[in-house]
């Protein structure tokens, strides 16, 4: 099968998260021969995080393009959301209708990286692949990984996240503290471990904020629950706070004493709660233009690292992959750097639109602002 200006072309793709994946599924399905290298030892290993809200208007036109929009739709779920206040009462509670049932469901990570695992050829991910260097000659790109293999490519897609070292060819920007924190844990098991949260909170996502912070929670398919909490911190605090997460009691020490003045439902949440993690957030700001390069784009992270709090991050990764795939194989342009000039355009567009509304929403989310305004200002 033809692939335009891709044909023959040998295409790396660094990063086998939702947007790597996704990309590689729809450049394979147009006949494109498609690597993806991947940090990860192999297909088992467990993604961290919440559920992913998939938007229609943006992350769903790239799992439409991969032809798997009816497997995505027997993982993804219509999902509630409840907004709490700092004494545990339910302030709002939405729903989706059958006319929005879709319109922004929620998958597990897991869920819809195995739907695109399954739906690859055989050994289109090299597992256990970081990158540790990239070079570039006049026409090839030469890969090294830590695991001692190497490989070239014509091509490079580069969606292995904002810390990635294969940006400096195409933007020397370092990540930017946002100015949010962030800390993360789970309850494997809810009914048993905190009895009383879904009776009252229910199945849906779960939202409280106060004191210029953020409580959050995802229902995720197999019942457990995952949740975060964010709150303001500069580079100072960051350096002075260090926080053991490898133990659980000084995580939940630290937690009870940040949310002293809330009620006991969120403490309870708490020390019910393990696996911790956190981290400050960081953000690239695409209010800065790149520099030149030749047959090597950004996608997902690597290209516009956003905070989490407007939902877009992960959609406007995979418009990326829409965008992008539909310029090297519709046919539209003679070169691969015509193609990926007309992408980059459209995604500083729309990636810089959504990260402003990131941006409005953190600053929202963390001040004293209620509940139903946070609504109105997200829908």
């Amino acid at each position: 099968m033809k692939t335009s200006i891709i044909e023959n072309k040998k295409i790396a793709i660094i990063g086998g998260g939702p947007v790597g994946l996704t990309t590689a599924r729809i450049l394979q399905i147009s006949g494109a021969a498609v690597t993806v290298y991947e940090r990860d030892a192999n297909a088992q290993a467990r993604t961290s995080g919440g559920t992913l809200d998939i938007h229609s208007d943006s992350g769903q036109f790239a799992i439409q393009k991969a032809g798997l929009m009816e497997e995505f739709k027997k993982y993804a779920r219509p999902t509630g959301e409840k907004m709490a206040d700092m004494n545990g009462n339910i302030t709002s509670d939405e729903t989706p209708d059958e006319t929005n049932a879709f319109s922004r469901p929620e998958i597990d990570r897991n869920d819809l990286r195995k739907i695109m695992l399954k739906n690859l050829q055989e050994n289109t991910v090299v597992w256990d692949s970081q990158l540790i260097n990239i070079e570039k000659t006049e026409n090839h790109y030469f890969l090294e990984f830590k695991n001692g293999t190497k490989a070239t490519a014509d091509f490079v897609i580069v969606a292995n996240g904002g810390r990635s070292n294969a940006r400096k060819f195409v933007s020397d920007q370092e990540p930017q503290l946002s100015g949010t924190y962030i800390i993360q844990g789970e309850i494997v098991n809810p009914d048993q471990d905190y009895p009383e949260f879904k009776p009252k909170f229910g199945n849906g996502n779960v939202m409280a904020m106060g004191e210029h912070k953020m409580f959050y929670t995802h229902t995720m398919r197999d019942g457990s629950v995952h949740f975060g909490v964010s709150f303001k911190a500069d580079e100072n605090w960051i350096l002075n706070n260090e926080i053991d997460f490898s133990n659980n009691e000084s995580v939940i020490s630290f937690l009870n004493k940040t949310f002293e003045n809330w009620s006991d439902d969120y403490k309870k949440f708490f020390n019910a709660s393990t696996d911790f993690s956190g981290l400050p957030l960081r953000l690239f700001s695409l209010e800065e233009p790149w520099k030149e390069h030749s047959n090597i784009t950004l996608v997902g992270d690597a290209a516009h690292l956003m905070p989490p709090f407007a939902g877009e991050g992960v959609n406007m990764g995979l418009f990326d992959a829409y965008h992008l795939t539909k310029n090297l194989t519709d046919g539209r342009f003679e070169t691969i750097d015509e193609a990926i000039a007309d992408y980059e355009k459209k995604m500083f567009g729309y990636a810089l639109e959504a990260q402003r509304m990131t941006k409005k929403m953190e600053d929202l989310l963390h001040s004293n602002i209620v509940a139903a305004d946070i609504l109105e200002s997200r829908y």
